[in-house]
């Protein structure tokens, strides 16, 4: 083996025996997340399973031999196993139910069969092309020549990653979702979606300029990245496998539903006309007797009717008044930390922390963005 190979074979190890390890880990009972934890288990373990496959290539192990048809592919169930793992997450007592949930796992069916039966073909072939079937040859040539597994494999994970993406929005259940608590999600799932498609890329650039040669100088730096993908996964999954991400709306009566738009009616009114939020020194408690309400009812309001914290609901109105005096030219004399401290903004810290927490952008861009 060449040097290059025994490293590979090194960092391919790593990311497989830490997947093993985290994998089985999460397998075990655990009173939170009991589901979710599992199917991240189930990921991890399939990535393991499917660096030691290469492992073992390395070592040309697993090329037409007797572990040629022991190891199968299974790249088709990443995408379903990344969604399950999602969902089981952010919904209580969630339950896989295979009588509706089975189709997401029709494709790695498909793949698990059309990988037997292709080889198979090794049982029939003598070297020619007359000794297999049609559909035999023409599904080796398919399988094998082209990069048809790989390409199905990365538009299905894309495919659910967005779906995936799309449960963590908010939503009209009775349920909450910490957003602060499944941003590692989010970024395990854009991990997986630019990986996936860089693997597209790649392979079909191979195939139509190198005649799908899978020349080992991008073959080693795919491999090596989904291990290291591999043990980051399993030390955030095992880091946060009893972190709670839900927490469940208060059931309300009509009456209270009522009591608590009228107060969300009212604070808008008051927001907008009085523009209490230019007072740096406004708290919870001060606008709350503004309204004449008890500081609990106007949380309770904030949480229920604008599913945000006092602080969010306060800033973002202080970010939209800085958005209209940065569109006003006489204006351009002055700094932006300038113009948040004339809407309500206490420092710059705490002007930073909300502009990128509720627009997802620095406070410079808020300039170019008018």
């Amino acid at each position: 083996m060449k040097t290059s190979e025994i490293l590979l074979a090194i960092v391919l190890g790593i990311g497989a025996a830490q997947g093993i390890v985290y994998g089985i880990i999460l397998l075990r009972k655990s009173a939170i997340n009991q589901t979710a934890n599992r199917f991240l288990s189930a990921i991890l373990l399939f990535f393991s399973y499917r660096l030691i496959v290469e492992i073992l290539k390395l070592f040309n192990i697993g090329f037409y031999d007797f572990w040629y048809h022991i190891l199968l592919e299974f790249n088709w169930i990443y995408g379903a196993l990344i969604f399950f793992f999602v969902k089981a997450y952010i919904t209580p007592k969630f339950k896989l139910s295979l009588k509706k949930d089975w189709i997401h796992f029709l494709p790695v069916i498909i793949e698990f069969a059309w990988s037997n039966f292709i080889k198979s073909q090794n049982f029939y072939w003598d070297g020619t092309r007359d000794s297999l079937s049609w559909l035999g040859y023409w599904g080796y040539v398919v399988w094998m020549h082209y990069p048809t597994m790989f390409v199905i494999c990365g538009i299905l994970i894309i495919i659910y990653s967005y779906k995936a993406e799309k449960l963590l929005q908010p939503n009209d259940t009775n349920n909450f979702i910490l957003f602060d608590k499944v941003k590692w999600i989010k970024r395990v799932i854009w991990v997986l979606r630019y990986y996936s498609i860089l693997l597209i890329i790649i392979v079909l650039s191979d195939l139509l300029f190198f005649d799908y040669a899978f020349n080992r100088f991008y073959d080693y730096p795919l491999f090596a990245g989904m291990a290291l993908i591999t043990y980051w996964m399993g030390i955030e999954g095992f880091q946060r496998r009893h972190q709670m991400v839900i927490k469940e709306k208060s059931l309300l009566s009509d009456k209270d539903k009522v009591a608590l738009q009228k107060i969300a009616d009212e604070l808008v009114t008051l927001m907008k006309s009085d523009q209490l939020f230019k007072d740096p020194n406004l708290n919870l408690k001060s606008l709350s007797e503004h309204l004449g309400v008890k500081s609990y009812q106007m949380t309770k309001c904030l949480n229920v009717i604008f599913e945000q914290k006092f602080s969010d609901y306060v800033n973002s109105y202080r970010i939209e008044e800085l958005k209209l005096l940065l569109q006003d030219p006489e204006n351009e004399k002055y700094t932006l930390l300038s113009l948040a401290y004339e809407v309500g903004f206490n420092s710059k810290a705490s002007f930073n922390r909300a502009v990128k927490k509720l627009t997802g952008k620095s406070p410079s861009d808020l300039k170019s963005d008018i």
